[in-house]
């Protein structure tokens, strides 16, 4: 599989346009907003974020610095699972490297990146906060602890 380098959503702006009357008259409303869209996407499209734009009266690279600045915000399309691998301390001591690799080699793809099946993304954390079950992977929020490269593949097909 291989990194999704350009999807292309339609941006449902009724969908917007929603999000944005929830927040009709309020002030400091860009990050809620911005949380919005992005649970509707996955990520911020930059479509969307014109839209918004223009619609909040709040220039676009404004909106830019806010989304770059936390790291909750994703500018690049997420698969339907977020696969963190942790490379904390307890896990590199114990083999979080290797299960790193076999993520990527299963995944066949790089942290930050996600397949092209739009299935999984990749990313590396620096604690899960399970140090007792290391080394951890994470599939959204089901933690996988004790983990050896050989696992991986298992716990992988776990997630249609």
């Amino acid at each position: 599989m291989a990194k999704v380098t350009g999807a292309v959503d339609k941006i449902d702006y009724a969908e917007l346009d929603a999000i944005l009357a929830k927040y009709a008259g309020k002030q400091g409303v860009l990050i809620p907003v911005m949380q919005d869209v992005q649970n509707l996407y996955n990520y911020l499209p930059k479509a969307a974020l014109e839209y918004v734009s223009e619609k909040l009266g709040i220039p676009l690279a404004e909106i830019y610095g806010v989304v770059t600045f936390y790291s909750l915000f994703h500018l690049n399309p997420r698969g339907k699972y977020i696969s963190r691998c942790c490379q904390g301390t307890a896990c590199h001591v114990r083999g979080g490297a290797s299960i790193l690799n076999a993520l990527e080699a299963q995944l066949g793809i790089k942290p930050g990146e996600t397949t092209m099946d739009g299935r999984f993304t990749l990313e590396t954390v620096a604690c899960l906060g399970a140090c007792g079950l290391a080394p951890v992977m994470q599939i959204d929020e089901d933690t996988h602890g004790r983990m050896t490269p050989e696992k991986v593949a298992k716990v992988l097909a776990e997630y249609n």
